[in-house]
């Protein structure tokens, strides 16, 4: 019991930083990717001798909490044009460009902003995703695809999709 105990440790010490980060790009906010590693990593701490795979386990458990927390509080929130703690002093691109990318983030449902943390900030093959959100492998392809459009009309609503043709027949 020990062992297990002193393992379970040693994996939190060296991946909780890993954790913190999927976590974060979940909720898009430090405190609640807090409070979802905490919650994960007690689930997962009782049934830690029966994990064969933590990184992938604590993923879904993440996932599927996020999700829990999303549906419960969902009719709860006011969904605003502006956030009331948003900042007075001039901000840089970059920090500007990195909340419109959250922003975006957010309007996507939690499964699809699963899909996409998955497979394009952790890096996970499709097969893998699919098997973290218990879905096929079509399921995760399409709502990626449409995630990102989504994604790419919220970042740049003023630019044409790609792939479309005018009267002439050249794409702009």
């Amino acid at each position: 019991m020990a062992a297990d105990d002193e393992h379970f440790r040693e994996f939190v010490e060296t991946r909780y930083i890993d954790l913190l980060r999927v976590a974060y790009h979940l909720t898009g906010s430090t405190q609640d990717a807090e409070d979802l590693v905490q919650a994960a990593l007690v689930k997962v701490m009782r049934r830690w001798r029966r994990v064969d795979d933590p990184m992938a386990y604590l993923r879904r458990v993440m996932i599927n909490q996020h999700i829990s927390v999303w549906r419960r509080h969902r009719m709860h929130e006011v969904v605003t044009a502006f956030f009331p703690e948003r900042p007075t002093r001039d901000m840089t691109e970059t920090v500007t460009e990195r909340r419109a990318l959250y922003d975006a983030m957010r309007a996507l449902t939690p499964r699809t902003r699963a899909v996409i943390v998955l497979r394009y900030v952790v890096d996970l093959p499709e097969a893998e995703v699919a098997a973290a959100l218990g879905c096929s492998v079509g399921s995760v392809k399409s709502r990626a695809s449409r995630g990102l459009a989504r994604l790419r009309l919220a970042l740049a609503p003023d630019a044409a999709p790609t792939g479309t043709t005018t009267m002439t027949g050249v794409t702009p």
